[in-house]
């Protein structure tokens, strides 16, 4: 069943009305009618609201309220993955598997190693399209809400900003063994939010570690091999994603 986002005001009573983007690729090309059945969601509550599509016009659709589904398909606790600029265009798929994975934030990260350098311009342009694909990888995934891609930060502005988490995790090549890192994760109870900080293709900066730790920013192992920027993320949001899953 199809997906798609709207905000609160635009559910009214047993009315849903979807505006936007959204009426085109509807109406030209899933070529839905009146009677067809979607899945709608607020981004905000969690909750589906299936729905039937009442009527079809050229830049509103009206769709009739059917039932609420309110069991919960997010994670248990928030993630907030903090990456460090990659190159080209790799951000576009972390974002995008991030999401698949069940992140609750992305958090765009100028690190000193960092190739990619963005200007304003080119930085709000990068977010925009960014939380885009974000947009798409949550109906994709039926997420119930819609993962915020935030303003690019410097690495002393991210470790500011998780301090508001319960854990902080960070993958170092230098870090512990393994047995450390399993007993941080298996740890994490449903309800505690988690900040996970992942290196540009360069890693991390000899400074940058420093403050982490002074952040309370715990590095950790993620075994004997070293992995791209990439693999990093997309592993160890996996571990959270087995250990708190329901």
């Amino acid at each position: 069943m199809y997906q798609f986002f709207v905000s609160p005001g635009q559910i009214n009573g047993n009315d849903i009305c979807i505006t936007g983007g959204d009426v085109n690729h509807i109406k030209n090309v899933l070529r839905m009618k009146a009677g067809d059945e979607i899945s709608v969601s607020n981004g905000i509550d969690g909750k589906e609201y299936r729905c039937e599509i009442a009527s079809v016009g050229e830049e509103e659709i009206h769709c009739t309220l059917r039932f609420i589904k309110e069991e919960g398909l997010e994670l248990p606790s928030r993630v907030y993955l903090f990456q460090g600029l990659p190159k080209a265009d790799k951000m576009e798929l972390i974002i995008q598997k991030a999401v698949e994975l069940g992140v609750y934030e992305i958090i765009p990260v100028a690190m000193r190693r960092s190739v990619v350098k963005l200007d304003e311009k080119k930085a709000k342009s990068k977010i925009t399209r960014w939380q885009g694909i974000s947009e798409a990888a949550a109906k994709q995934s039926k997420r119930r809400i819609i993962p915020k891609v935030r303003e690019i930060m410097s690495f002393k502005e991210a470790a500011a900003y998780a301090a508001q988490t319960d854990i902080r995790l960070l993958p170092y090549e230098l870090a512990e063994g393994m047995a450390h890192t399993k007993e941080l994760i298996d740890g994490l109870k449903p309800g505690q939010s988690v900040a996970v900080f992942i290196g540009p293709e360069g890693g991390f900066a000899e400074e940058e570690i420093k403050t982490a730790q002074e952040c309370g920013i715990v590095p950790i192992t993620m075994g004997k091999r070293i992995l791209r920027t990439e693999t990093a993320g997309f592993t160890i949001l996996a571990w959270i994603m087995y250990h708190l899953e329901i």
